[in-house]
């Protein structure tokens, strides 16, 4: 399988195009040199990168809607960056703060955080509400509902 995907760049949010049998080499970006998977969620508080990541990646967006005030929020942390070492580079990981990105939540509809969104292909195909405290749960959870 010898495929190319588009993979946004986490640091200066350029279209890269990787080949999918390199993604697990750690491959750079071609604009900024900087790794395109670093196994940490990277903030996308700002909805032009938000949106680009969302729709021009071609591999599922797992997205960590939460606040820095929320209590459930900060236990949930540490799993969550535990899991993302684990997702990529199959799954990009990253996390919007509703304080600073209200529009984001707005626009889907955050109604409890935190909240976790799947996005592939550019629409959000699943969603769950509420923490939780083991990376593995976490991992399992976006296994399950991966697009096949």
């Amino acid at each position: 399988m010898n495929e190319s995907l588009h993979i946004v760049c986490p640091h200066c949010h350029t279209t890269n195009r990787v080949k999918s049998e390199q993604l697990g080499s750690a491959p750079d970006c071609g604009q900024c040199h900087q790794p395109l998977f670093t196994g940490h969620p990277v903030a996308l508080d700002d909805e032009a990168a938000f949106d680009k990541h969302i729709t021009r990646s071609q591999v599922p967006v797992l997205v960590d809607f939460w606040a820095p005030w929320c209590g459930p929020c900060r236990m949930m942390a540490p799993a969550y960056e535990k899991a993302a070492a684990e997702l990529e580079p199959r799954v990009r990981v990253a996390k919007v703060n509703t304080e600073a990105a209200q529009a984001l939540g707005g626009r889907y509809n955050i109604r409890s955080i935190p909240t976790l969104a799947l996005f592939a292909g550019g629409k959000e195909v699943a969603r769950q509400p509420g923490a939780m405290t083991n990376p593995a749960q976490i991992v399992q959870w976006v296994m399950t509902h991966l697009p096949r």
